[in-house]
């Protein structure tokens, strides 16, 4: 398998998606580290137990983003998905928890 497409979403590009509807944010990171704050609006598909098939589907304008601590998962979320068939999961955040929380962007819990 090849190296994974990646389209990287910025800070700006996922609050803007997030606002109006446009991005489907997946959380890739474990359920306890979900737990104790997540992106608003995000939704879990932890990285352990990685399941392509249960990411949504992509709706027209919508796109799914990838999401995790630091941005390493999700690359290898979007690779499993990928391998998986799902040409359509393409994107994600790489800052991740981290430069949302840096930005002092809201956390829900």
């Amino acid at each position: 398998m090849g190296a994974p497409v990646v389209e990287d979403v910025t800070l700006a590009e996922l609050k803007q998606g997030l606002s109006d509807g446009s991005i489907v944010l997946v959380d890739v990171r474990e359920p306890h580290e979900y737990a104790a704050g997540h992106i608003p609006g995000s939704e879990l598909n932890p990285l352990q137990s990685f399941d392509p098939a249960a990411l949504p589907e992509a709706a027209p304008g919508k796109r799914i983003v990838l999401s995790c601590r630091s941005g390493n998962r999700s690359i290898t979320a979007l690779g499993l998905a990928q391998a998986a068939g799902r040409d359509d999961i393409r994107a994600h955040f790489g800052g991740g928890m981290l430069a949302w929380q840096k930005a002092g962007e809201p956390v829900e819990y």
